[in-house]
């Protein structure tokens, strides 16, 4: 093992020696070289006279670039766009983030989190999580309502193993029950479990209430209590996007982070949709955890790890595109901006609500629960969703993803919304002319 990963793996055992019990094979091994990088470091600092450490091109004392290029970037200079940004993160953009996160989780206070790593979106900031914390055999525990790329990321290239629970219970709430079951019954078979919380969740647009959050935060805490060493991560890429009074409107990584030496919370959240910049690709990694004495030691080598694996994977997110955001969350409009766009989405999610509160739809399907972020699903009484989604694509050109038999999921964040009770009565059009074709 390189000295480097050895040393990081002391700090981390000195302020909390169950971290180290719940890090991969490969996460005990990485570590964020010095070489190369390092040097050049030193070389900014000090190579006065000539500085022949860089990897890029200079010419007359600037970055090299095509006219045709810095044409296309109004305002940001070649040199905090087209050169290399740091397998960190821009430092700037780590401390404005940090700074937010603080500001939307009033459950934070006084608490210490880590700084922010950057990666090259969400997606990539769950398979740098991935190779970090879960080895081939993990139990991973999830609903069984989720994002299709947990699959690829967690089964299919980690190998871990998915335990789902059923997502809703038949009160149309988030099924604590079931919650509680599954991570009760996969602790007594393993001494690590990872359970991971999408809130706004992809595909169904639930958001858990005060009172649902604080019970997975009380049933989490608890068996960590009882021995089992769990990583819950919160994966909030819709963030910020509640519409409803009932819905906890921080993430459940602040009231996770400091509850027990046995509980690592993770954070990974992004620019992505809080901001509506989707092909910028800026995501984070933020870490929550209780250690013995100062955690600052434990959290800048865990940065280090994860920065590893930013280094070993894609060496850095896009400088542009985490420059464009930097600038735009320090521009006085941010906050208005910001607000607008909200109240746009939220108008469409009332907007689906009213009509889908019309009969005529009852005897077609249920509405799934929803109340945040981008989706909503319904579930089809009769009608099998692939076949509905098909039949619609080719006779009607409106498109849907099916999900498994029965549900199909809507992405109202992109539809006027005037044309939301089209959609719908489309929808309703399509179950009869199928129904139709059976009679």
């Amino acid at each position: 093992m390189n000295p480097i990963a050895k040393q990081l793996n002391s700090t981390i055992t000195a302020g909390n020696p169950h971290l180290m019990e719940m890090l991969s094979d490969v996460g005990k091994k990485l570590f964020f070289p010095k070489g190369i990088l390092s040097q050049s470091a030193e070389a900014k600092e000090k190579a006065f006279k000539l500085n022949a450490t860089i990897g890029i091109a200079k010419e007359r004392g600037k970055t090299m670039r095509f006219n045709s290029v810095m044409a296309a970037i109004k305002g940001i200079n070649a040199r905090e766009s087209l050169t290399y940004a740091p397998s960190f993160g821009i430092t700037d953009l780590r401390q404005v983030w940090q700074n937010s996160i603080f500001e939307k989780n009033p459950s934070l206070a006084n608490k210490h989190i880590s700084a922010p790593i950057v990666t090259c979106g969400i997606t990539h900031a769950i398979s740098v999580f991935a190779d970090l914390w879960i080895n081939p055999e993990d139990v991973i525990i999830l609903p069984d309502m989720m994002w299709g790329n947990y699959n690829l990321i967690i089964n299919v290239r980690k190998q871990g193993n998915i335990s789902k629970y059923p997502m809703f219970s038949d009160d149309g709430r988030f099924n604590l029950k079931a919650f509680e079951e599954t991570v009760i019954n996969e602790a007594k078979k393993h001494d690590k479990i990872i359970v991971l919380l999408n809130f706004p969740h992809n595909p169904t647009g639930y958001t858990v209430t005060e009172e649902e959050g604080n019970s997975i935060v009380k049933i989490l805490a608890d068996l960590a209590d009882k021995g089992t060493n769990i990583i819950a991560v919160a994966d909030d890429a819709y963030f910020g996007l509640f519409y409803e009074e009932n819905t906890i409107k921080e993430s459940l990584f602040a009231r996770l982070c400091d509850k027990h030496p046995r509980l690592l919370a993770v954070k990974m959240d992004g620019a992505t949709k809080e901001n509506y910049v989707w092909g910028l690709r800026v995501g984070f990694i933020t870490y929550g955890c209780k250690v013995n004495g100062d955690p600052a030691p434990v959290y800048d080598a865990l940065e280090k790890k994860t920065a590893g694996g930013v280094r070993g994977s894609i060496s850095n997110a896009s400088h542009l595109g985490q420059s464009i955001v930097l600038k735009s969350m320090q521009h006085k409009n941010y906050p208005a901006e910001k607000k607008e766009k909200f109240e746009i989405l939220k108008s469409r999610a009332k907007c689906v609500k009213a009509v889908l509160a019309d009969p005529k739809y009852k005897d077609a399907w249920d509405v799934y629960p929803f109340n945040s972020g981008y989706f909503m699903c319904i579930k089809l009484k009769s009608t099998d969703a692939e076949t509905l989604r098909l039949h619609l694509l080719d006779k009607y050109g409106v498109g849907l993803i099916s999900i498994g038999d029965k549900n199909l999921r809507i992405a109202f964040s992109c539809l006027e919304e005037e044309d939301i009770p089209e959609l719908f009565d489309i929808i309703l059009q399509g179950v009869e002319d199928l129904e139709n074709t059976k009679r």
